[in-house]
């Protein structure tokens, strides 16, 4: 009964890295189709740009919580790294109170032009998929990306550079 809960735990732990996989899949496979299509059989798919833009943006928003879950995201390390140890903890605090800042603006800002997509109605131009769904997933990525920082801040994740630069390999 404990597996099942934490398997459950882990699906919604991961559910960014299950979707952004599973879209990374379509991307290729419709790439990998189109290029087919229009080589071989000379019958391009002319919508295949409108997914491939919407796949990119998904992936994207889908995959950024997962990054700094897993220490991928960029940083630049080395100035804090040369501060004494008492500086660095005070770096890390402010650093961290400005990236939960600039995502919660980032989340407030986007909210203004979804409503606006979501009144418009407008859509792509040969599917005619609502712009709602292709940046819709920007607000749960944000609110992921908080998450998952605040937990990669309480369990210690580091950076691959600085895991890298730590292993005695």
């Amino acid at each position: 009964m404990e597996n099942m809960k934490k398997s459950k735990w882990s699906f919604l732990a991961n559910l960014d890295v299950i979707v952004a996989s599973v879209i990374l899949a379509i991307l290729i496979i419709l790439t990998f189709a189109g290029v087919i299509w229009r080589y071989v059989f000379h019958a391009p798919f002319t919508w295949l740009e409108e997914v491939q833009t919407s796949c990119m943006v998904w992936i994207t928003f889908a995959a950024a919580g997962a990054a700094f879950r897993s220490g991928n995201h960029v940083a630049i390390e080395m100035i804090v790294d040369l501060m004494p140890e008492k500086v660095q903890k005070v770096m890390e605090i402010m650093i961290a109170v400005i990236v939960v800042v600039i995502l919660g603006f980032l989340f407030v800002q986007t909210i203004p032009y979804l409503k606006i997509f979501l009144e418009s109605g407008r859509s792509t131009s040969m599917l005619h998929i609502p712009y709602i769904v292709v940046y819709g997933i920007s607000l749960f990525s944000y609110v992921d990306m908080v998450i998952s920082f605040i937990y990669s801040i309480l369990h210690g994740v580091k950076s691959e550079a600085k895991e890298a630069a730590g292993s005695d390999e």
